[in-house]
């Protein structure tokens, strides 16, 4: 179910740090000995009938006809799963009265044609008993107003009453579906927030939640984080007397800072440790299954400053089998259609998280017809659109797929939207071509799922504490959403370049995972945590190279300026540090004489934004460039067996905004140098637009080619192979596809269409 604000045990009380790195440990998914090696699932969202998600049609006489027909078409089209739904309001009208009604059709129906079924749950649609037996279990706003819930949504989780109410009806679901032969997974929680489904116009910046279990839960927090009241009391510059005194921060003050931190810190973990109350209860009846989750939209573009709540992929990913995202790049909320840059970045991103793990993704929405909310109509869903759509998540790696839905709304502001067929059932075209799509995985999956996609030897930082500079007052920056948009310039200038690259998190760098990447970039790196500086201190002092851009590490993670910039001691590691920093249109950066950047002369003039942060270097440190001032604005250290280079600006902001070349060249300069190369050459008339993705294994190479141009294309693909190449098959043809092998490279040729999509195996010796 589309989010509407898209940009955008039982006392468990939240998920802590040791928890998370205890959870990596276990890199295989627990479900997946219910995973067969050669199924891959390409599901329609399908609950029975035409009731839009969460609701139900009511189970009649005529449901298993009418139901078998849908599934009929389902399965006749290409399909060979679906996503069905269960609301915890329909499912127990009253207590511990478990209406399993349509569950348990579906699973029936859907075994009988050899269907696998994924089950969808919809706790913030939650039964009104739940509200009578726990009064004091309402979200409450940070202003003190008390939600209602009416239909949704629901109940807070903090409440011991209402997490197990969830927990036992959890439980009692997972017993009863775990008997369907036709069960394949289970995705606990769609589009994770504090709340969801709900909006309150009439409250001024909404924020949750602040009711009393949510603030015990919170003091509980911290009483893990700090050890004693003094010790927080010395953090906030308060002066409590008692942990009861202790409440989240609700306003903005020149001192409130450390606290905001810590809340917003806080509810990343509430979120994960909420997900993980929902895995652990469906996995107490079920010891096989996948269990998955998904976001309303990539993290990456998102603020983890939202009211709502905004959840860390990197931490959600953790907690379950599987963590994915819903994908509507031409969702009606959108002020135009996501571009292919801006789709491969967002999958980039959802893939990394999972990555971190040693886990694949799930997606768990793909957008099926036009984005409609009430009269914001969104432009017409083609079926060009659905297969670049499934080509493109295959091709970062996905490892379920659900599009979203079969029967377009019923009901509702998104009433005919988001639909693959007509609402009187007849067939679309979309349909037909998303099923040719899913025959085409079907024929091939045991493949696919023995890949994945290409080793990337570019690391990116994302970083969550540099969006909270100013604690409480965010909006004190000009830059609008730097962070975010320094992180997909970086992935951009390699995306057109055909250098896969991996976005990693702080607890990455902490736990020391960062062995594959020749070089580490850190993008719009105000504020880090200590640990994270002592981190990227190692990486170089083992021989690798870190990129930083100015302000590293200004503040650190209480929101507290370093004495000298950057901080922790990296003005050690990087060999420099800054002398004075001065906002700009434009900053121009001058490459020095000496600087044997690969791709860049002495003198050439490289743009950057905002600041330009002059550079006190010290003494047999290398200046690699120069501003125009003639002080130093790029230098390089060599530290134990590796490199630190640090920039006077943010180019990576710069290249996302103004896509200048000069920027472009300096980004991929510094890559080079570290010795990233990229092992996909294209080449060829008419090229600049053609994208390139792998999925590779031992045995198997599948590469996947989009035309993103209006006009045809040349197209030469030249790409290194772990093993001899014998021949390649067209998988969206199934024919041969002629292929020269020399000096260790493959090389394919095709001239591609307009749009076209190019799906070829290659055949090892």
């Amino acid at each position: 179910m589309s989010h509407p604000r898209l940009p955008v045990t039982l006392l468990m009380l939240s998920i802590t740090l040791g928890q998370l790195i205890a959870i990596r440990s276990f890199a295989v998914p627990k479900g997946r000995a219910a995973e067969s090696p050669d199924f891959f699932p390409v599901a329609v969202w399908y609950g029975g009938g035409k009731a839009r998600a969460p609701m139900l049609e009511k189970v009649d006489a005529t449901s298993a006809e009418r139901w078998g027909k849908d599934l009929d078409q389902i399965k006749g089209v290409g399909f060979n799963t679906v996503k069905c739904w269960v609301d915890w309001a329909t499912a127990e009208p009253k207590p511990e009265n478990y209406q399993f009604e349509n569950l348990e059709l579906l699973l029936k129906l859907a075994e009988a044609r050899g269907l696998r079924v994924v089950v969808q749950i919809y706790l913030d649609s939650a039964p009104d008993w739940v509200g009578e037996r726990y009064p004091d279990g309402q979200f409450v706003d940070r202003s003190g107003a008390v939600i209602k819930s009416q239909a949704s949504p629901g109940f807070c989780i903090d409440h011991p009453g209402v997490r197990a109410e969830i927990v036992k009806f959890l439980h009692a679901l997972s017993e009863r579906a775990n008997r369907s032969p036709a069960l394949y997974g289970w995705d606990v929680w769609s589009e994770p927030h504090v709340i969801n489904w709900a909006e309150f116009p009439y409250l001024s910046n909404p924020e949750f939640c602040y009711c009393p279990n949510s603030q015990a839960r919170f003091r509980e927090w911290l009483k893990a984080k700090y050890g004693s009241l003094e010790a927080v009391n010395a953090s906030w510059y308060r002066r409590f007397e008692r942990w009861e005194q202790v409440e989240p921060p609700r306003s903005s003050t020149i001192l409130s800072y450390t606290d905001y931190l810590d809340w917003r810190i806080f509810i990343d973990d509430k979120l994960a440790g909420d997900l993980k109350t929902r895995v652990e209860a469906i996995r107490s009846a079920d010891a096989t299954h996948p269990i998955t989750s998904h976001a309303a939209v990539p993290g990456l573009f998102t603020s983890p400053t939202d009211g709502y709540g905004e959840p860390d992929d990197w931490k959600m990913a953790a907690t379950a089998d599987y963590f994915g995202t819903s994908l509507y790049p031409k969702h009606s909320q959108s002020t135009r259609p996501w571009p292919y840059t801006m789709i491969a970045a967002g999958l980039d991103f959802t893939r990394s998280s999972g990555h971190s793990y040693g886990k694949g993704f799930w997606i768990g929405e793909l957008q099926a017809g036009q984005g409609v909310t009430g009269m914001r109509i969104a432009e017409p869903v083609v079926p060009h659109d659905l297969e670049f759509w499934l080509w493109q998540v295959l091709s970062h790696g996905a490892r379920q797929i659900s599009i979203y839905a079969w029967y377009p709304m019923s009901s509702g502001y998104e009433s005919n939207g988001y639909g693959l067929i007509n609402l009187d059932a007849t067939l679309t075209e979309r349909a037909r071509a998303a099923g040719h799509v899913a025959q085409i995985i079907a024929r091939n999956a045991a493949d696919i799922r023995q890949c994945a996609p290409a080793a990337a030897q570019v690391g990116i930082l994302y970083n969550r504490l540099s969006s909270m500079v100013g604690g409480a007052q965010p909006s004190l920056s000009k830059l609008g959403n730097a962070e975010r948009d320094s992180l997909m310039g970086l992935h951009r200038a390699f995306f057109e370049e055909q250098i896969p690259v991996d976005f990693i998190h702080p607890e990455d760098v902490v736990q020391s995972r960062l062995s594959q990447y020749k070089v580490v970039f850190l993008p719009f790196p105000v504020m880090l945590s200590k640990n994270v500086g002592e981190g990227v201190a190692r990486y170089v002092e083992s021989g690798g190279t870190v990129v930083a851009e100015a302000r590293l590490a200004w503040n650190d993670e209480r929101g507290f300026s370093s004495d000298r910039v950057p901080g922790f001691g990296l003005d050690e590691v990087f060999g420099a540090r800054e002398k004075l920093i001065r906002p700009v249109e434009q900053a121009k950066i001058l490459i020095a004489p000496n600087a044997n950047l690969p791709g860049l002369k002495p003198g050439d003039a490289v743009k950057a934004e905002a600041f330009e942060e002059d550079l006190e270097a010290a003494s047999g440190v290398r200046v690699l460039a120069k501003f125009a001032n003639g002080e130093p604005a790029i230098v390089e250290k060599k530290y134990g067996k590796g490199k630190a280079i640090l920039v006077g600006s943010f180019p990576a902001l710069s290249y996302q905004r103004q896509h200048d070349a000069s920027t472009k060249r300096l980004l991929l300069a510094l890559a080079r140098a570290a010795g990233v190369a990229p092992e996909v050459e294209v080449s060829g008339a008419g090229t600049e637009e053609v994208e390139v993705r792998r999925l590779t294994s031992d045995r198997v190479q599948i590469l996947f080619a989009f035309n993103h141009a209006q006009a045809p294309a040349q197209a030469a693909i030249r790409l290194k192979s772990p093993w001899a190449t014998v021949g390649a098959r067209d998988l969206t043809r199934d024919s041969e596809v002629p292929v020269q092998v020399t000096g260790g490279k493959a090389l394919l040729e095709k001239s591609l269409a307009p749009g076209e999509i190019w799906v070829v195996k290659l055949i090892p010796r």
